[in-house]
């Protein structure tokens, strides 16, 4: 899966001297990024909740089994990100990158493979319990996306296309594995709500390119941010957003999704959060550190209470 590494720690909000045990902890604490694991974790949530409600299906030996792997697959695609951006040297002012705070890039190469292996060993539990490989093929697309997102001789993120591969990732491939891990069938139902599920995701990617700009100019990665320029993509924003929460309000109407899922639009002051903050500072990148948590903020929120929306009574 497209990999979804934090930015630059934000000093913003310290304007008092930390000590250095402090500064060392919270740089790898950014390193490490633990928010951003939501992101795994909310496709199997979604396709899972909607597979009990439509098909009252529910087994949590496979759930828990896939959240794990989920996690473990996305830490792979973190560390290798990192690797491979240290081979570019985009990432040579980024102080939260653990191939430069560590100053082993091997060994976080091969400590990456190792959570890959890990995570895929779950999978295959998986498939064996329903003895049905589908699932397998399914998570090893989401995997060749998230190579062929940063790693070479593709890179595909530096041509642009790295929100579009997030979308295809951590929507139709990733939610269709969980629907199916619980099924083992397929539902249009669930395809509509990955391209909700896909299409938050790939905000968290978007917003992640305001603060970089220069450096992402300065190696040739022409994001979408690089390619519009900050101020059109500010504007864009919230369009983005608000395609988000019309796709979901559509679901609602049309029946596809049952009424409580629209509980997801509770996630809407948050996500109006990130749209004001970004609108205003966009032309200073500095304040925009923690764009890219905002951003996960409105895709947790929106991705916890759209499942709990397939779960309670109708």
């Amino acid at each position: 899966m497209p990999g979804l590494e934090h930015s630059e720690i934000d000093q913003s909000e310290h304007p008092q001297p930390v000590t250095a045990e402090a500064a060392d902890r919270q740089l790898w604490w950014a390193a490490i990024k633990p928010p951003m694991y939501s992101v795994a974790i909310m496709p199997i949530w979604i396709g899972s909740t909607l597979a009990f409600w439509q098909r009252n299906a529910a087994n949590p030996l496979i759930f828990f089994l896939f959240l794990g792997s989920a996690v473990l697959i996305l830490a792979w695609e973190n560390l290798s990100n990192d690797v491979f951006d240290a081979d570019t040297g985009v990432d040579v002012h980024k102080r939260n990158s653990l191939v430069n705070m560590t100053g082993q890039k091997s060994l976080i190469f091969w400590i990456a493979n190792g959570l890959l292996a890990a995570g895929l060993v779950g999978i295959a539990a998986i498939a064996a319990l329903q003895q049905d490989l589908m699932v397998v093929w399914l998570v090893l697309g989401c995997c060749a996306i998230g190579y062929i997102y940063q790693g070479p001789p593709f890179r595909l993120s530096y041509k642009g296309v790295g929100e579009l591969l997030c979308l295809i990732a951590f929507g139709p491939l990733a939610c269709s594995a969980a629907y199916y891990s619980q099924t083992q069938s397929w539902s249009w139902n669930n395809l509509f709500a990955s391209l909700i599920v896909g299409l938050a995701t790939s905000l968290i990617l978007f917003s992640s390119h305001f603060n970089q700009i220069k450096d992402d100019l300065a190696v040739g990665k022409l994001s979408p941010v690089v390619r519009l320029g900050g101020q059109r993509a500010a504007k864009l924003l919230p369009w983005l957003c608000g395609l988000v929460y019309a796709l979901l309000t559509i679901g609602v109407m049309t029946k596809l999704f049952p009424a409580w899922t629209i509980l997801g639009l509770l996630s809407c002051p948050v996500a109006q959060r990130l749209c004001e903050t970004v609108g205003r500072d966009y032309q200073q990148p500095e304040k925009l550190l923690k764009c890219r948590l905002i951003a996960v903020e409105m895709h947790f929120w929106l991705g916890l209470f759209f499942g709990l929306g397939f779960l309670l009574p109708g």
